[in-house]
C-alpha cells in the first residue's frame, strides 16, 4: 500500500523574499507497468549545473523518466513490494513505462530481473523496510536508515522480506571512465 509523501518547496516571491512556493502530497506519483506494487513518487528534477533556483513552476510534475537528463538530477521515493507478492517482474515493460535508455541485459537478468547500470551517481536512503542490494559480485541486507552511494553500477533491488522497502533516492548525471566495459546507450 502506498503511503503518500509530503513536499514542501521553497522559493522566492517578486520581491525576492524566501517563501514556502508548494506544500503538497507530491502528487506525480506512477505504479510502474509490469511490477505490480512498485511506485514512483517524483518530488523534484533538475536539467542543469549549476541548477537555476529562481526559476518558477513544479520541477516534479514532468513526464517521468528512470534517468536524470544532462547534467541533470532526480529526487524520487520508490516504495517497492515484495516480490513474493508480485506474480513476476516484466522488466522490459517496467523500464520502457520508466523511459529509461539503461534496460537489463539478458545475461543481467539472470541474476535478477531488474539488474540493470546506469551512468549516474545515485544518493540512497532507506525510509523503512528492507531490501537486497544485488550486484554482479555479491550483495548485502540494506535496512532503515542506511545510505548507499550507487556509482554507476550494475545492480538491483530485491525485496526478499513481507512488507514494502521505502527509498529515497537523488540521481546526478554522471558518465564512466574510458575503461569501463560497457556503459548504458547514449541518451
Amino acid at each position: 500500500m502506498r503511503q503518500a509523501a509530503r513536499r514542501i518547496v521553497t522559493g522566492h516571491t517578486a520581491q525576492g523574499r524566501a517563501t514556502i512556493s508548494i506544500d503538497d502530497a507530491g502528487p506525480n506519483v506512477m505504479e510502474v507497468k509490469g511490477w505490480p506494487g512498485l511506485y514512483v513518487t517524483e518530488l523534484w528534477v533538475t536539467g542543469e549545473m549549476p541548477v537555476n533556483n529562481m526559476g518558477a513552476g513544479d520541477q516534479g510534475a514532468r513526464p517521468m523518466r528512470h534517468d536524470p537528463t544532462p547534467n541533470g538530477t532526480v529526487f524520487r521515493l520508490v516504495e517497492i513490494p515484495p516480490e513474493k507478492s508480485v506474480a513476476g517482474i516484466d522488466t522490459a515493460a517496467a523500464f520502457e513505462h520508466m523511459g529509461s535508455h539503461n534496460k537489463p541485459r539478458a545475461e543481467d537478468s539472470a541474476r535478477h530481473p531488474s539488474m540493470h547500470k546506469t551512468n549516474s551517481v545515485d544518493y540512497l536512503v532507506v525510509i523503512s523496510g528492507e531490501m537486497w542490494m544485488v550486484m554482479e559480485e555479491g550483495e548485502t541486507l540494506i535496512r532503515q536508515g542506511d545510505c548507499i552511494v550507487q556509482r554507476g553500477t550494475n545492480h538491483a533491488w530485491a525485496n526478499r522480506s513481507g512488507r514494502p522497502c521505502r527509498m529515497l533516492f537523488v540521481l546526478i548525471d554522471g558518465r564512466y571512465s574510458p575503461e569501463l566495459a560497457r556503459a548504458p546507450e547514449p541518451r
